[in-house]
Parts: structure tokens; sequence; C-alpha cells
């Protein structure tokens, strides 16, 4: 299975393209602009030279989204509408994983901050936006920090929150989640339960900054998952 990440050039999305690469599945790093996604996967190849078997190219975001077999969606709020916009015909009926966060950096604020959204949440924005292609939108990824992804080889302390409409795809993506080393993935029922889930990240990202620390995640214990 290809796995395209739309928006991949940036610390979340190239972190997470990382640990899956090294985790074995094949990577394509899109972006708006095919040169840079290039260059960075150029990179990170050199940085994971130690790693047998590598699979990671770059591509456009169109040509990712085309290519991909499942889509994960990194890319901050102000740019969420416009690069879906521009991959919606090659979606198709496709799993796509919105990491997206409605956080206030969006409009000059805080990233401790959470900025409400007309449609709940910006996983059910995606879900509008690509109504009529098919897609099945997840919500995944949002609670994970960056520094825990790009800590490798160290495993991640943080458990992953999903959710969505469609129970196949959500099996699929906590399939795809698990392969992160130390994370478990909980599925949390329908897409409009994204709308909590994207609130824990600017609680967790004001908790880092009050305890000067990187790698604060989010444990769910007592539940057998």
């Amino acid at each position: 299975m290809k796995v395209a990440i739309i928006g991949g050039t940036g610390s979340q999305g190239l972190n997470l393209g990382k640990r899956l690469a090294i985790a074995g599945e094949d990577i394509i790093i899109g972006s708006r602009k095919e040169e840079k996604a290039l260059t960075k996967v150029e990179e990170t190849l050199e940085l994971l030279k130690e790693y047998d078997d590598i699979k990671m190219v770059g591509m456009s975001n169109e040509d990712a989204a085309k290519a991909g077999d499942l889509l994960i969606l990194t890319v901050p709020l102000a740019a969420q509408k416009a690069t879906l916009q521009s991959i919606k015909e090659f979606v198709g009926e496709k799993i796509l994983i919105d990491a997206t966060v409605p956080l206030e950096t969006a409009i000059g604020g805080s990233p401790a901050r959470f900025v409400d959204l007309m449609e709940g949440s910006a996983a059910e924005r995606t879900a509008k936006i690509l109504s009529k292609t098919g897609a099945k939108v997840v919500a995944g990824f949002n609670n994970i920090s960056n520094s825990h992804l790009d800590n490798i080889p160290e495993p991640i302390d943080c458990d992953c929150l999903i959710a969505g409409d469609d129970n196949e795809a959500k099996a699929q993506v906590k399939e795809l989640v698990e392969k992160l080393p130390g994370v478990k993935c909980l599925d949390c029922g329908k897409l409009e339960k994204a709308r909590m889930i994207e609130k824990i990240t600017p609680l967790l990202i004001g908790l880092n900054i009050k305890y000067k620390s990187h790698y604060g995640g989010l444990r769910i214990t007592g539940i057998d998952f």
C-alpha cells in the first residue's frame, strides 16, 4: 500500500513519513511544489541511510493524491481548504486521514488556543469539501507531537485517537497507526467526535509550554483496546 502524505514537507508530515517508512510502508511525500518534495525526500533518505529498504519518493500534492492508496493530510488550518481543492479530483473513494487542528495560529494567535469552525471540526470540514468524491475521512494523528515523531528510534509515549463514519476505513487506519512504535489507536466513534479530539491538541501544547517540555502526550487507561 502506498501512503501519500499531502503537505508532507512540513515537520509533522515529514517525521510521520519517516516513522512509517521505517515501519515498512511505501511513502509518498507531497508538496505544493514538486521540487520541494524531491529535495526533502533526498535529505530524508540520507538521514535514514542506516535503515534498509526505505521507500520514499517526492511528488506534487496532486500527483501524490493520485498515486497514493491512502492519504494523510498534514497541513496548517490556513492551507487546508486550498490543498483539498487542489487534490479533490484525485481523491476518489480513498481513505483520507486528516491531522489538521484548528489552532489560533491560523489567525495570528496562540498555538495553545482553539478556533471554532462552522463545520464543527477540521475533519468535518474536509468531509464536506470531499463529500461528492466518496472519500472516507478519518480524523487521526492530531495529538501526537512532532517531537515524539522526530525522536527516532525511541518509542512514542502517546495514544492516537481516531474518529470517522466508516468502520472499515477506521480499522485500516488503526492498523497503520499501530505501526508506530509505542502507539495504540483508539476508535472514538463517529466523525463528529473529531470536535473533541482536535481540542486536545492546544491543551497539550499549552501544557508543554507551561512545563517546558516537548513530549507531553495523551494515554488512555482502563480500556482494553
